[in-house]
């Protein structure tokens, strides 16, 4: 389990984390929504340990991220997938390079690698795109390929980090099903988006983020029917 108790984040006078406190069960997927730029992805980060978090706890499988040394925190990484916002896949690799890089550090040998990129774009239905250059991809195409890269590693968590933004409604609906479809496979994700819509379909939990707290925690059910104002006007779109 991933467990937030009380984080708290500045950048300089800006206060963006204001103790936040969440829990992400096992074989779930939580998703966290928000406004842009109300600490999502800051919170992503301070689960892997990019971000420091001023005060509060990350605890990871009952250990505290802020505690871990190098090597731990090398080892946690191992164990959470990371999908970035934009996909970050390296232009001059291929396809198979990029999923290779985290599998090579692991000490896999040349067969092993091939068989586990080959299992994850299956998954995420790109098999046989393995010589492609990400330049020779769509953008929902890419972030497809992250989420190959991710899952590749067999990890316990997937955090993704805004997966549907800058999409078109049908290449939403298949990261949707793809986020499912991870879950089903025993990976616990962690959604952060403003994307209402794919918050619903892949959501077991869904939490609100506002002014640097969780507003609102529950299941769709719940959402749909709270008589929070502010969480309300969010998930309807209303100005």
């Amino acid at each position: 389990m991933i467990q937030l108790d009380g984080l708290t984040k500045s950048f300089g006078p800006k206060r963006v984390l204001d103790g936040v406190t969440l829990s992400v069960p096992d074989g779930e997927n939580t998703v966290i929504i928000g406004y842009s730029g109300s600490g999502k992805s800051v919170t992503l980060k301070c689960i892997v340990g990019l971000i420091e978090p001023d005060g509060g706890q990350v605890v990871v499988d009952g250990v505290v991220v802020q505690e871990m040394g190098r090597e731990e925190l090398a080892e946690l990484r191992g164990r959470i997938g990371y999908v970035f916002q934009f996909a970050a896949l390296f232009d001059s690799m291929t396809v198979a390079e990029n999923i290779a890089l985290g599998l090579a550090r692991r000490g896999l040998d040349h067969d092993a690698i091939a068989e586990r990129t080959a299992e994850s774009l299956s998954v995420v239905e790109l098999s046989g795109t393995e010589d492609k250059y990400p330049a020779e991809l769509s953008g929902g195409m890419r972030k497809r390929v992250g989420i190959a890269r991710a899952i590749a590693l067999k990890p316990r968590y997937i955090l993704y980090d805004e997966p549907t933004s800058g999409l078109d409604p049908v290449t939403s609906a298949v990261m949707d099903q793809l986020m499912v479809r991870t879950r089903d496979l025993g990976v616990t994700g962690l959604v952060v988006t403003h994307d209402m819509r794919s918050a619903f379909c892949v959501g077991d939990r869904i939490a609100m983020l506002h002014e640097g707290r969780i507003r609102q925690v529950g299941i769709k059910a719940e959402l749909q029917a709270t008589a929070d104002p502010v969480v309300r006007q969010f998930i309807e779109g209303r100005p």
